[in-house]
Formats: structure tokens, sequence, C-alpha cells
């Protein structure tokens, strides 16, 4: 129940002794915050590693000819492999069931114009499949299709920077731009959560770049997708198989590492992500570790509470108070300014990190957060063994008869 003239003491015992109080309250606020801050900052570790990898679909698997180092199979070392349209349709035929989508990449540098505007620009030739292992983000018109591969159609999909500096303020659809002394039609224009430096590629049809450069059928690289279903593990086998079969093709010594190199992003994703936990527990260990001293801190002043008001208590219990309204006072006491200067390192621990936001971002920590639950958790945590650090010296001077507390110095 509520006891009016408790509170009132309390307060009153607050008024009197304020810088114990300040004290008190300030180890406890100081816990949270610090607690608050280092496991915010954890999680702005883990944003920016996503960030990192989730720009791009994380189900991908990216294939890059090398130089072989070894002589095999009649070939000698220090050969130049190439990748070809057929290696892509082999593919298709021998992994069905892991295969989701796959598509080439030819990269090449072009001075970009159109009218009296030009830039220096990277152009990607590539296939439809392309869009969803890039996310890119249609923002008008449409993407490279299968008839634009087919009928070797000189159409181009431009980034959105592509077009606010060639364009200014026209609407670039069905323009024509010339892409190092071939025209193409614009036929859309994406974003793309990359960042600036991805709205900067133009995107055309691999089969046109093909044409252009004498009618071959070689490719930069070839990235593919697996099933999602198959996970992490299935891909790693993926993975296998296929360095395997293009080791057999190419005729590469099994044992050659620089033939042929493949990135598996699930597989990155999936070490980083462990590092980044690793880092994470690292710092709410640290945080607890801070949890632990702000409690620490806390009992050291309640026992010095306790010790300093000896006197005050046996007044108490020579009048007539007895042991468990002792300990009911001084733990309400202890309650009342942990739960307040929890509350009050709570509020402003979840201010700051919110202020920081993107501010951290050049030291790998983005818009660091802390769900409200934890925060809740580690404040009631406090709470409880700000009561507990409070119910052991009551309980101790509960049970000192009032004689020897009247004698206490």
């Amino acid at each position: 129940m509520f006891n009016r003239d408790r509170w009132q003491e309390i307060f009153e015992t607050i008024r009197k002794n304020k810088l114990r109080t300040f004290l008190s309250g300030f180890t406890v606020a100081l816990g949270i915050f610090i607690f608050i801050i280092l496991f915010g900052f954890g999680n702005g570790l883990k944003n920016q590693f996503q960030e990192f990898f989730l720009d791009d679909a994380t189900n991908t698997i990216f294939l890059f000819p090398g130089k072989t180092s070894k002589p095999y199979n009649g070939f000698k070392s220090n050969r130049n492999i190439e990748f070809k349209n057929d290696d892509m349709a082999d593919i298709k035929e021998q992994f069905p069931f892991f295969l989701e989508y796959i598509t080439p990449r030819i990269s090449r540098a072009a001075v970009v114009k159109y009218k009296n505007e030009f830039d220096n620009y990277s152009t990607r030739a590539v296939g439809p499949a392309h869009q969803f292992a890039e996310k890119t983000i249609l923002m008008k018109g449409r993407y490279i299709n299968e008839s634009d591969i087919t009928n070797k159609t000189k159409y181009a999909v431009i980034g959105r920077l592509v077009a606010r500096d060639l364009f200014k303020q026209e609407n670039p659809l069905g323009k024509f731009i010339d892409i190092g002394n071939s025209v193409f039609k614009v036929i859309g224009v994406f974003q793309d959560d990359g960042g600036d430096r991805e709205e900067r590629y133009i995107y055309i049809p691999y089969t046109t770049r093909q044409l252009l450069e004498k009618s071959n059928d070689k490719v930069d690289q070839i990235i593919l997708a697996f099933k999602p279903q198959i996970g992490h593990s299935g891909s790693v086998v993926f993975e296998r198989k296929l360095r395997e079969f293009l080791k057999k093709k190419k005729s590469i010594a099994p044992n050659d590492p620089n033939g042929i190199y493949i990135r598996n992003v699930a597989d990155q994703l999936k070490q980083n992500q462990q590092f980044a936990n690793i880092l994470q527990l690292i710092v709410t260990f640290v945080g607890l570790g801070t949890l632990i001293a702000g409690i620490i801190g806390i009992s050291n002043i309640m026992v010095f509470v306790v010790k300093e008001r000896t006197k005050e208590l046996g007044i108490r219990k020579a009048l007539g108070a007895t042991p468990k309204s002792v300990i009911q006072m001084i733990l309400q006491e202890s309650i009342f300014i942990t739960t307040i200067s929890g509350i009050v390192g709570l509020l402003i621990g979840v201010f700051v990190l919110k202020s920081i936001g993107e501010t951290l971002k050049d030291y790998f920590i983005k818009n660091p957060y802390i769900d409200t639950a934890t925060a809740l958790f580690a404040t009631v945590i406090l709470i409880i063994f700000g009561g507990i650090a409070g119910y052991i010296p009551a309980k101790r001077a509960a049970r000192i008869k009032p004689i020897v507390a009247l004698r206490d110095e």
C-alpha cells in the first residue's frame, strides 16, 4: 500500500543527502548508459556489415577466369582461361538442381555523349537476370530482356546519375546516346541502393557487346544464383562441383589454384556475420561488465548509507519501529533511486544512439540501436540488484539492538 509518511521520509532523506543520492544514482545511470551505447554499437557494426553485402543478392556466385600456374593435359602453364557463351549453356544443363539464374558480365569503359553533354562511364553488357543479381530498381522504362539478347539490340538502361548528368531535366526514355561511337536507344533508368557509384553504370545486352567486338562469344565473368532453399551448405557443394566441372572442361589441373576464381557471396556473408556476431558478443560482455560494476558500486554505496544511518535506525527501533518496517524503508529508498536513475540512463543512452545515425559510418558503425526489450531488461536487472544491494545491509542493520545502534559512532 501507498504510505505517504514513508515517502515523505524518503524524499526528506534524499534532500538532506544530495551528494550521496547523486553518487548512487550516477553510478546506476552510468552503468545503464554505457551498456546501451556498447550494445548499440554492436548492432551498428552488424548494420554496416549487412550494407556491404545485402546491396546485391546474397545467393550469388561469381566466376572469374584466371591464368593457369601449372601445365596439364598437354597445355603449358601461364595459359589464359576464357569464358564463352557455351560455358553458360553447359552450366545450365549440368546443374538444374542448384541453379536459379545465370548471366554474363562484360565490363568496358566508354565516352558517352548526348547532344553537347558527355562524360566517361562504365558499361556492363549483361543478360536479363543481372537485374536480380544487382537488385537493380527501375525508375522508368524497362530492363534488358531475352528479345534484346536474341536480336542483339542497341538498347541501353542507364543509371540515375547518368540520366541526371547527360539529360538534365529532360526525359531520357526513347532518346539516343553515343556509347563509344555506337548509338544506343535509352529504354530504362534505374537506381541502386549501393549508392552513387552503382548509379553511374550503363547496361546493354551482352550479345550486342560481342557483336561490336568482332562478333566474338567471350564474356569477362559469369554470375549465377543458387536456389535459396539449398542454403549455405548447398551453395558450398555447388561451388565445389562448379570448380570441378569448369577445371575439367578448360583442362586445368585439379590442384591449380589460379585457373579459375570463384567468389561465393553466401559464404562471405556468413563469415562476416559470424565475425560481426562475435564482436557484438564481446561488446555485450563489456557492457555486462559495466552493469556488474554499477551493481557493485551501488552495493558499496548502500552499505555505507546504512552504516551512516545506524544511529538513526537505532532511534527508530527504540521508538517502536519493527525490523520489517526498517528494511522496507531502506529497500524502498534504494529501489526508488535505482529506478529513476536507471530510466534516466536508459533515455539518455537511447537518445545518443538515435543522434549518432550514420556519423560513425567511417568507423564501420551505422545507425547503432538497441531494441526496447533488451534496454528494459538491462534496466530491470539493475533495479533488482539495486534492491538486493539495499536489502542485504538493511536486513543486517535491522538485527542490531537499539542500545548498540545508539552507541554507534
